[in-house]
């Protein structure tokens, strides 16, 4: 039994995003079809477009931060309902049997398949996933803005797993974007001491809103050379390159520069890094089972995204708002 999908895809790089069906067959058994209500815009979706990455496979269907309701579960789908609210982020599938899956760490998987990676995505009606990565939306959470959390959120929620963040640390962010301003939050309610580094001053006041502590403007250098010393990790959510000494700099001994932003280069002097024992590491999203907790532990302190929000049909106008830089902070969009 054959679907036909609606949904909006671009036919080359850099292109408008124009009306497209396609059709997809029969359920494979391990998959869940998703009747998609709501849809983030990731500035990773815009990157795909533009074929930034050399990456893209036209028509491309962006959209990877989908929450809706299951249409259809695949036969060996058991943990599942129909009508059950989900969400669906970066990935889609993963093989599930390599060690990297068996180890808990799908997003690590060398085969694992992107939503938009070859396949289409969540500017649709329907989207289709490995039932492993199709996580229930738990109570607390509104569908609406729950959609950026699977792609945004655990971005930037993984790395207090993977460094082993004590509400004892004092962590900056730097970038107060679509990124940057759901760290401040879960930093906040992790227990952490928190900072905001910005290029924009007037961002200080909704900075320590959503969760900052403190707020550094960069491109102040007494400010930042005051800071030397000071920081267990560094969580850079920017995607453009910085003056990395500098910030190795205000690390403490064993403190970490985290990076999550898509950043060109790293180029950065190794003495500093030896001498205080400091590292430079990264991480992709995050595997289904940290996904999870994340959607728990925002439930629990009521975190969600800052977001705007533009229907489906308007999808061009709402990729137009997120390149210009104005989208304050994450865009959704409204199938309808």
């Amino acid at each position: 039994m054959s679907t036909i999908i609606q949904a909006y895809a671009a036919h080359e790089a850099g292109g408008e995003l124009k009306p497209f069906e396609y059709t997809v067959g029969a359920l494979y058994s391990h998959e869940v079809e998703i009747d998609v209500n709501y849809c983030g815009i990731c500035h990773s979706d815009l990157s795909m477009i533009d074929d930034e990455w050399d990456l893209s496979q036209y028509p491309l269907v962006p959209g990877h931060e989908m929450v809706g309701k299951i249409a259809a579960l695949g036969s060996n789908v058991k943990h599942l309902q129909v009508g059950q609210t989900v969400g669906l982020g970066w990935y889609a599938e993963s093989c599930m049997t390599c060690d990297q899956c068996m180890s808990g760490n799908h997003n690590l998987c060398a085969n694992g398949i992107g939503t938009i990676l070859g396949r289409h995505g969540g500017f649709a009606k329907k989207v289709r996933a490995h039932a492993g990565w199709t996580i229930p939306l738990p109570d607390g959470l509104d569908p609406v803005s729950a959609g950026p959390m699977f792609c945004g959120g655990i971005t930037v929620f993984n790395p207090l797993i993977q460094n082993d963040t004590s509400p004892l640390h004092h962590v900056a962010v730097v970038g107060i974007g679509g990124l940057g301003h759901i760290a401040l939050a879960f930093l906040r309610a992790w227990g952490c001491e928190v900072t905001a580094f910005s290029t924009t001053p007037d961002k200080e006041a909704e900075a320590k809103k959503l969760g900052a502590h403190h707020f550094v403007n960069s491109r102040d250098p007494d400010a930042m050379i005051k800071l030397a010393g000071q920081f267990d990790m560094i969580l850079v959510t920017v995607n453009v390159e910085l003056p990395w000494d500098q910030y190795i700099a205000m690390l403490k001994p064993k403190g970490k520069l985290y990076i999550v932003g898509a950043v060109p280069s790293v180029s950065a002097s190794v003495f500093p890094l030896l001498i205080g024992q400091k590292s430079i590491g990264g991480s992709p999203v995050g595997s289904p089972y940290n996904i999870v907790e994340m959607l728990k532990f925002a439930a629990r302190h009521q975190i969600s995204p800052v977001i705007e929000t533009f229907k489906l049909s308007a999808v061009n106008e709402a990729m137009a708002h997120l390149a210009s830089g104005k989208a304050r902070y994450r865009i959704v969009l409204e199938v309808d």
